[in-house]
This record gives structure tokens, sequence and C-alpha cells, in this order.
């Protein structure tokens, strides 16, 4: 039975070429008049001969329309181009709009919905039990992102200062947790899910026993959770290689080694059952493909592009007045302590270095004392942290300020997904031996031009998109942040592996 003809059908055809419709029409009118005529047949023949002879130089669409066409409707594209500054010269090449595609192109996500134990129950509302850092009191409000950092408003603008929040940096769990459940791939049906997320708050159930020496605590939780999840049917399919989680801390929180010297953290990614689970983490083990490096979440999130555009108008055109900045501490428990070092070297080169010695200020809570010193500096110092990498390095990018690193795992062996490929084109690099054997930081980046450090920044601002949260509550957020690149990139993985599977069954 043909379908019946609907005007939306023929929208989708090209219009009829002019010439065969013109043919066909002449043909009816000479037939009606002059069908008697001796001369009627040759005049029709050559018609059609031209006719034929048009229809080999171009193939037209017939005059009428084609009553089989099935109206087709194409969605919005997945996500707009990066963003730039629109009010000011492009920082890079601008983005090709994408093509149209289905808005899951590398499939949907299942959410487990696990007993409270494993997650909301482990925020805990008085987080004394999370000493000796009771400023992560603040993880639990406003689904991870922290409480609105009025204190910017002293040097911020209003539009900007309402982008920026408390935001704990072991609080990415709860963020990711929020934005998966409300995410557009999301699905109800675990039949249809391309990959399984697991909301196990990991870094909170290790963290809260981290400094105590009952090492089994450490693993309750993770071994319970992995018991409940293992009798999942979707687990056996693949055994856990198309299911995710979110971790918090860095990797060396949870890989304890059998050695009865080494006794710091938990075995969860030790487990067996973690063997093929990946996982978004903030700093990755280097031999594991599992792990995932993303971001530390710094305290900006923006709502809307807009709020993007704005940030990125303020850092680039900010008055900086300092060569560099160091923000951190000394340890004072680490043999020949280099962050010892470079807080000493920049308090003897100030002005030209902006010091902010976290030993005297509040670094945990003293936002706008950090913030406002990487806004004024073009360089800021990122050492390793108590392991190779330390939010600091966000903070200082999301500042516009360009990275000094000292060690290549801090930055250039991780976050590959989120960082640019070449190092020299948004950071600097000295190796921390060569400064303790009498290389001056000062000369080394006194010798960049105006021209290479803005040339660097512009690329430091380009990447700030990816490398931060936004917090899309009510706003219409056309951009793609760390968590939209953290996901499409786990997602296609796992559909990449599920098809390689399939093809060698």
């Amino acid at each position: 039975m043909v379908p019946a003809y609907t005007p939306e059908a023929q929208t989708l055809k090209k219009p009829p070429h002019r010439s065969l419709c013109f043919c066909r029409n002449t043909v009816n009118l000479v037939r009606s008049h002059f069908s008697s005529h001796p001369r009627f047949w040759l005049f029709i023949a050559f018609l059609w001969i031209q006719a034929l002879v048009i229809s080999f130089v171009r193939t037209p669409t017939p005059c009428f329309p084609d009553r089989t066409a099935v109206a087709t409707h194409f969605p919005l594209p997945l996500s707009l181009p990066v963003v730039t500054n629109v009010s000011q010269p492009q920082l890079g090449p601008a983005s090709p709009p994408p093509p149209f595609t289905d808005e899951c192109p590398s499939g949907r996500i299942y959410a487990y919905d696990l007993p409270s134990m494993f997650n909301r129950d482990l925020v805990l509302p008085n987080c004394t039990e999370l000493d000796p850092w009771n400023w992560q009191c603040g993880i639990i409000t406003n689904h991870g992102y922290g409480g609105a950092a009025t204190e910017l408003r002293r040097f911020l603008p209003q539009n900007l200062f309402k982008s920026w929040y408390h935001t704990n940096q072991f609080s990415m769990e709860l963020i990711f947790h929020h934005r998966i459940l409300k995410h557009k791939c999301r699905t109800t049906d675990p039949e249809s899910a391309t990959a399984f997320y697991i909301p196990f708050y990991a870094g909170l159930a290790v963290g809260k026993f981290l400094w105590m020496n009952e090492t089994s605590k450490r693993d309750w939780h993770c071994r319970m959770m992995l018991q409940q999840v293992k009798k999942q049917n979707y687990w056996k399919k693949f055994n856990g290689s198309d299911h995710f989680l979110t971790i918090g801390r860095i990797t060396w929180d949870f890989r304890r080694l059998s050695d009865p010297g080494k006794t710091w953290g938990s075995s969860f990614l030790n487990m067996a059952a973690m063997k093929k689970v990946s996982r978004f983490i903030i700093e990755k083990a280097p031999e594991d493909e599992q792990d995932i490096s993303v971001p530390y979440p710094t305290g900006f999130h923006p709502k809307t592009r807009e709020n993007l555009n704005e940030w990125q108008h303020l850092v680039k055109n900010y008055n900086r007045t300092s060569l560099f900045t160091f923000v951190g501490a000394t340890r004072e428990w680490v043999n020949n302590d280099f962050r010892g070092i470079l807080l000493n070297y920049c308090r003897d080169e100030s002005p030209l270095c902006q010091l902010v010695d976290c030993a005297v200020s509040q670094c945990s809570t003293d936002s706008w004392v950090i913030l406002k010193a990487l806004l004024s500096s073009d360089f800021c110092l990122q050492p390793r942290g108590d392991s190779f990498t330390r939010r600091s390095v966000f903070d200082c990018m999301v500042a516009g300020s360009v990275p000094v690193f000292f060690w290549k795992r801090t930055a250039y062996e991780q976050y590959e997904w989120f960082l640019p490929g070449d190092p020299e084109s948004y950071s600097v690099f000295i190796d921390h031996d060569k400064v303790r054997n009498g290389t001056s930081i000062k000369q080394v980046l006194m010798n960049y031009s105006k021209q290479e450090i803005e040339k660097k920044r512009d690329k430091v601002i380009e990447t700030i998109p990816r490398i931060i949260y936004a917090k899309p509550n009510g706003g219409f957020r056309n951009f793609n942040d760390a968590f939209d690149i953290a996901l499409d990139g786990v997602l296609e993985r796992i559909k990449e592996e599920k098809e390689w599977a399939d093809f060698l069954r």
C-alpha cells in the first residue's frame, strides 16, 4: 500500500528539473492540438530525443513528488564549538560546527541505585571524622560545588564572582554523581545501556580512615560495594569492563601493597574485581590504563557560555604586575623539601615573585588571596604536591597564569584528554634537579618575550573550558567542560571495546 502524500515529504525533495517538466507539458499540449497533423510524430520524436540527451547530462528529479518519501527530523547538534572570547580576537582557530548526529552517539549510561551507605551516608554533616582537614565540612554543600565565594566581590565584578564557590578539592565524586543523574544520555533501562556508572564515593569512604592504623576499615566499604555490584547480571556479561566510577582522591590512596611496611591507603584498586573497571581519578597510575586522570575541581563553575566568555576576557586583559608567583607551604617531614626551596626563592625575589605562604594564609578558605596573586602574575610555579599532581595547577590555569613545571609527571604524563598536546604551547618546564644545582628560575622566565608570554597565556585561556566543571543548574550551558569530555571519552572507549569483543565472538 502506498503511503499517503504529505506536504512534509514534498519539502524533502529537490524542485523538479524545469527542462524535463517543460518537455512533458509541451508534449501534452501538442498532442491535444496537432495529433492529426502528418508531422506530429516526427516532432514528438525530436522532443523525446532532446529530453533523453538532457537526462544523460543531468539526472533530474521527477516533476511530481515521490509519494513514498518519509519526512526526516534532524536533531540539534550535541555541542557547540569551543568557547572563545567573542569581544576579543580569537584565541585559536574556530572549531567548525559539529555535524548533525544522534544526541548520544557513543551510547547511554545506566546509573546503579546503590544503598546510601556507599554514597549519601558518607557525606558527613559533621566532618570531625575527616580530621585533620576540618575544612572538608563544606564538601556536602551544593552537590559538591560548595558555598558561594562571596568574598571575591571585593575585586571581581558582580557578574563574575557569582561563578565562584568554595569547592573542596576532593568533591569530584559528588559533582559527577549529580551531573550523571541529570545527563541527557542517562537511561533507566539497563538493557539499552552502553556503560554502567557505579555511584560509590570511594574517596570519602577511604579518606576518613587514612590516618588510622586499622587498614581493614579502609577496605570495608570497597569490598561491600563490589559484592553488591558483582551480583548484577550486567556486571557478569562483560566482567565489569563496561562499568566505571569516580574517585575523588589520588590513585596512590587505593593501592596498598601486601608489604607489611607499606600500610598507607586502601587496597581497592588492587582488588581482582577492579581490574577491568574504568575510573576517573585526579591522579592516575602511569602503568594502569583503567585510571583516567581528570582535572581537580577548582572554585570556578560558570553556569552559561556568557559567564565563561566574561571570565576569559577578564583574565586575558588583567593587569599582571608580577613575573611569577608561588602558592604553597613547606613539608618539614620531607628531606631537602623542594617546595621549601621555591618558597624561600620566591620570598627573596620579591616583588618579581608574589608569595602566598599557606602556613600563614588559610589557603583552603582564603580563595581571594590565592586568586588575586595568580591573576596578577605571568607565571605560577607548580612543584609536586604530596604526590606528583596538585590542585594548584588548575587554579593557576583558570586564572590565566602560565604554569611552570619541575616534574613531567605533574601534567605532561597526566590529563591527556584535557590539556594541550604540546607542552611548550601553554607551559614552561625547568627540571627540579637543575634548580637545586643553581639554575635561576627568574632568569629562565625573563628570557621569554612579552609576545611569547601572551601566546602561552592565550593557549591557557583557550584550555579553560576543558579543565573546569560547569554548574548547569537553570542555565543554558552551551559548551563542553571537563565532565563532558570525560564522560564522552569513557563512553566511546567502552563502546569500542564492546564492538571489538562482539567481533571476536
